[in-house]
């Protein structure tokens, strides 16, 4: 799938990404991420019956952000006992940005927020988060659009705002019309429940198949003050570039304009959460939402491409690829943490064609299951895409170990050697096509039985 995720104010977007990029030291996603902090497991909730992925990684301690609260609550969606509603709540004057799908059977949610924070002042007042799992209320036509309508309605009345003002994000099974009577039930008890230090709690909330909640969390300097910026997500299956089933939540404390949020998004989003994949499949419901509380006392950042966004610009975009490689981490049955990286192509573009189409064969996917370096299949996943390839420069490796060389087998070639690193939970294939300079890096998961014991049996 090539289709590119869509931010709002499409060519106005796209100009402020232009100029945010240009502007911004252009290495800042290439950088190394800074030193994760301290993580303390939690228990995950998810559908009873999962194995924890081998691959998880524990939820990091996320402090208290100004500006925002949250609460979770059991809405009943699920047949069993977990909490699957999420409300954040967040400060007078909190700014906001979204990337959504732009899978043709859009979702209620997503058609929701795009004409919100598309319209003229949109994400200028947020005041309000609601995401619940369990109903993906999308494929549901106008009474689909009615119910999210109303949960706004009911939330905008508790919290003093316009319906405009609340967000809304669903996730679970599709042709589900969402019983938007269970949110206004639970309306009492999220109001109570209110805090600023619940994220974890938040992270377990949003959970379909997933089998550990996906946090991060960085700190940076904007003209000396400190600003935080924490984020979830929610992702196991369904996940290619273009964001897929993905949800993703993130809430800085900084003080930024809306069209400055939306650049920033824009700018990310391309290297983080579009740069992974599962299984190639593309959901309805993928929702990425930045939001800005302006409580951290920093000054209003007002203009794309102002020089005092450099180091928010790095920690948001180590916020974003930490939670895009959970997402693969978390793929449905999977043992390989695998990044595939495509050198030598005529284009950026056609770097990532190529780089997608072996992150996403089943046949690749499944020699990475069965610990094979079978890299005749990346041979085959590179010349099917029709892209510029120069077949006698083109080389292969696996790790450190050199598969093909010049167009044929590399004379080194260790059968041993290559076994033995195949064995390892994290594996990096470079390929280089010899047509071009240009690169691109795609991250993904191998296929396992285990994807089709879970996905055979999905809505029971």
């Amino acid at each position: 799938m090539s289709r590119a995720s869509e931010t709002g104010r499409g060519g106005a977007g796209q100009k402020f990404e232009q100029a945010l990029e240009k502007a911004l030291d252009p290495l800042a996603t290439a950088l190394k991420r800074a030193t994760t902090p301290a993580r303390s497991a939690v228990a995950a909730p998810g559908k009873p019956g999962l194995e924890v992925s081998p691959l998880a990684v524990p939820f990091p301690g996320i402090p208290p952000i100004a500006g925002v609260e949250i609460a979770t609550a059991r809405a009943g969606f699920y047949k069993h006992e977990r909490d699957d509603l999420v409300v954040f709540r967040f400060a007078r004057g909190t700014t906001c940005a979204g990337v959504f799908t732009r899978h043709k059977v859009g979702s209620a949610p997503v058609d929701w927020c795009r004409r919100h924070l598309d319209a003229e002042g949109g994400g200028s007042d947020v005041r309000a988060l609601v995401v619940n799992a369990g109903c993906a209320n999308a494929f549901t036509g106008k009474a689909g659009a009615d119910a999210a309508r109303r949960t706004a309605s009911e939330v905008a009345k508790r919290f003093g705002c316009r319906q405009r003002d609340v967000m809304l994000a669903s996730t679970g099974v599709i042709g589900v019309l969402l019983d938007d009577h269970k949110i206004a039930a639970r309306l009492n008890e999220i109001e109570a429940g209110l805090t600023a230090d619940a994220w974890a709690r938040a992270g377990q909330g949003i959970m379909t198949t997933d089998t550990f909640p996906k946090g991060s969390f960085a700190e940076c300097e904007i003209d000396g003050h400190t600003v935080r910026i924490a984020g979830i997500a929610k992702g196991s299956g369904m996940i290619a570039p273009d964001m897929a089933t993905m949800l993703a939540f993130i809430v800085t404390d900084a003080d930024i304009h809306p069209n400055v949020l939306r650049a920033m998004l824009g700018l990310h989003v391309r290297t983080t959460f579009n740069s992974v994949t599962v299984d190639g499949d593309t959901s309805t419901n993928d929702t990425c939402l930045l939001f800005a509380t302006g409580a951290s006392g920093a000054p209003r950042i007002g203009r794309v491409g102002d020089r005092r966004l450099k180091d928010f610009s790095r920690a948001l975009d180590r916020v974003m690829l930490d939670l895009a490689h959970q997402l693969v981490r978390d793929g449905e049955g999977a043992t390989k943490f695998v990044k595939i990286t495509v050198d030598g192509a005529a284009s950026p573009a056609s770097a990532r064609k190529l780089a997608k189409s072996i992150a996403d064969s089943p046949l690749v996917k499944t020699a990475l299951a069965g610990e094979d370096a079978n890299w005749g299949r990346v041979v085959m996943a590179v010349g099917k895409t029709e892209e510029p390839v120069d077949r006698d420069r083109l080389a292969i490796r696996f790790g450190p170990h050199v598969a093909a060389i010049d167009g044929a087998p590399s004379p080194a070639y260790d059968e041993a050697k290559m076994s033995a690193y195949m064995k390892n939970a994290e594996i990096d294939i470079t390929v280089d096509v010899g047509s071009g300079r240009a690169s691109a890096t795609v991250w993904t998961c191998d296929l396992t039985k285990r994807y089709v014991e879970i996905n055979g049996d999905y809505r029971s």
